[in-house]
């Protein structure tokens, strides 16, 4: 079955003309994750997120290559993001069974709703 793609939206980022089916054009998607790392990010979890957890967050893409969250819904996703069940800042590992293989979307609804990013929490 074939679903209808959303139609493309304007870049948030302020006056940015491209279209995008993201948030933020590819340029200032590359932006906005700097400015959020340098400014918002509490400089703790920043330290947690250094090369060890690339090597680590890899090696769990490639042994999980399907999104979890959609592998239960029975669709099959490429996965090209790794969550941590449990946060870093709430106490969190970077162990294996703390860890989830998701798509940008499942990712970005998971990280919305549980006030992750924003600091709603």
């Amino acid at each position: 079955m074939q679903y209808a793609k959303k139609p493309k939206r304007p870049c948030s980022y302020p006056g940015c003309p491209e279209l995008t089916d993201k948030r933020f054009c590819e340029e200032h998607s590359k932006k906005e994750a700097a400015r959020y790392e340098k400014y918002d990010r509490d400089p703790a979890t920043r330290k947690r997120y250094g090369r060890a957890w690339k090597r680590i967050r890899d090696r769990y893409i490639a042994t999980h290559p399907l999104c979890e969250e959609c592998e239960r819904q029975g669709k099959l996703t490429p996965a090209n993001e790794v969550h941590h069940i449990l946060p870093l800042s709430r106490g969190g590992t970077h162990d294996r069974s703390n860890l989830m293989a998701l798509c940008t979307p499942c990712h970005s609804a998971i990280t919305a709703r549980d006030g992750d990013r924003w600091g709603t929490r």
